[in-house]
């Protein structure tokens, strides 16, 4: 029998390290160790009840058949009120794309519109599925910093240093994964004007937290300031998040008519239709109560606040306070050369990643699966007293190192 062979296509990703970090935890789990894992990136809450009872009206109903590739008429029409409704955004039925979760949306994206030699400026710190899905459709990506000084945010000179006649597409995240970074409207309506600059450029603005702000923070996208932008731009999102819904599998974008078209295709020939049932749960969720949203952020706000507090009384961290998400991304730059009790010397915030799951069973992702090192990053999507716990233990192991 022949041995198998990945395809080139393949051989230019990598797996998801975040994934990777959950599994390894979980191994060890299964040892019996005490691990504490923050690295998966999702609610700890329930899915609300109404919900849930949706899901299961829409099964009893029979609605357990094939739908429209992308997305039942019902859950378009919804999706159009919420953004009418939250962002000020007019779009058609036809203009919405909904997916088997936000990633696919944005794959089929990629797939839809790069051809080789073909550039995405993706900011760093990215998520981590970013650079590979685009690598997965044939394109280029080109990272641009934001660095800690300015709050993890790209700025206006350095998209246009970025920007290339090859770029085909922006990926913009607020807030984001991982470093927890919102921006304002000002700070959108610069790189805006960065943008109307270059019109091959497109945007594809990843909002899948954008309930998930604090300190009062206004939130706004980009087509919702920069109006020039609408007819270039792809905003996405999805009830992951904000409902606790990350198994459900329900991701959506709008943007323009044609680029619509083309990831309809692409997701004819792929997943094809998402959940039928979820689908129906997603119309509840966007047309149903909407007050359980802030009370979980202002949760989400006090363990903000606990974790960023603990960290930074650990020797050798320094924790930005981020404006959203459920995500810190703390430094450990003054523990590089440090050496651990093992006598491992961490040079990488992958060493130190490593060397805090072995000795204190506290399993994080480090920096370098986004982007930017030397930091790591904490998922706070969990109880204040696994947090407390949690920050604990980095305080010990910090202390620990020589």
């Amino acid at each position: 029998m022949a041995a198998f062979s990945e395809s080139d296509t393949l051989k230019r990703v990598k797996p998801s390290p975040t994934l990777a970090v959950t599994a390894k935890a979980r191994e060890l789990a299964r040892q019996g160790k005490k691990v504490i894992s923050l690295g998966a990136g999702e609610p700890d809450f329930d899915t609300p009840e109404n919900i849930c009872d949706a899901a299961v009206k829409a099964i009893k109903r029979g609605e357990t058949r094939y739908t429209d590739v992308d997305g039942i008429p019902e859950l378009k029409a919804a999706i159009c009120e919420k953004f009418k409704r939250e962002n000020g955004l007019d779009y058609k039925t036809t203009q919405v794309h909904v997916a088997p979760g936000g990633k696919p949306v944005i794959y089929n994206a990629m797939m839809a519109s790069l051809n080789p030699g073909d550039e995405v400026v993706i900011p760093a710190p990215y998520w981590v599925s970013y650079p590979d899905m685009v690598l997965l459709a044939g394109g280029t990506p080109v990272f641009a910093v934001g660095e800690m000084s300015t709050g993890f945010k790209l700025l206006p000179e350095t998209l246009e240093a970025a920007i290339t006649p090859k770029t085909k597409w922006l990926i913009l995240n607020s807030p984001s994964n991982p470093s927890g970074a919102a921006y304002t409207g000002a700070e959108l309506k610069a790189l805006g004007e960065v943008l109307k600059r270059h019109p091959q450029v497109w945007i594809l603005t990843d909002d899948m937290y954008e309930h998930l702000t604090f300190d009062n923070f206004e939130y706004t996208t980009i087509a919702q300031v920069v109006p020039e932008l609408y007819d270039r731009t792809l905003t996405m999102n999805g009830v992951s998040k904000a409902y606790s819904m990350t198994g459900w599998r329900i991701g959506y974008a709008a943007g323009p008519e044609p680029l619509i078209k083309a990831m309809q295709k692409i997701e004819s020939q792929s997943t094809s239709n998402p959940c039928s049932i979820a689908q129906w749960a997603a119309v509840e969720a966007l047309n149903g109560p909407q007050d359980f949203i802030a009370e979980r952020a202002a949760i989400f706000q006090k363990r903000r606040d606990l974790v960023v507090a603990m960290l930074n009384n650990a020797k050798g961290i320094h924790c930005p306070t981020p404006e959203g998400a459920f995500y810190v991304y703390p430094t450990i730059k003054d523990l590089i050369g440090k050496q651990a009790p093992s006598g491992k010397i961490i040079n990488s915030d992958e060493d130190f990643a490593g060397e805090l799951l072995q000795q204190e069973e506290v399993a994080v992702v480090h920096g370098a699966a986004f982007g930017l090192s030397p930091f790591f990053r904490i998922s706070y999507a969990t109880s204040e007293a696994v947090l407390t716990e949690a920050c604990s233990r980095i305080q010990r192991f910090c202390a620990s190192l020589k």
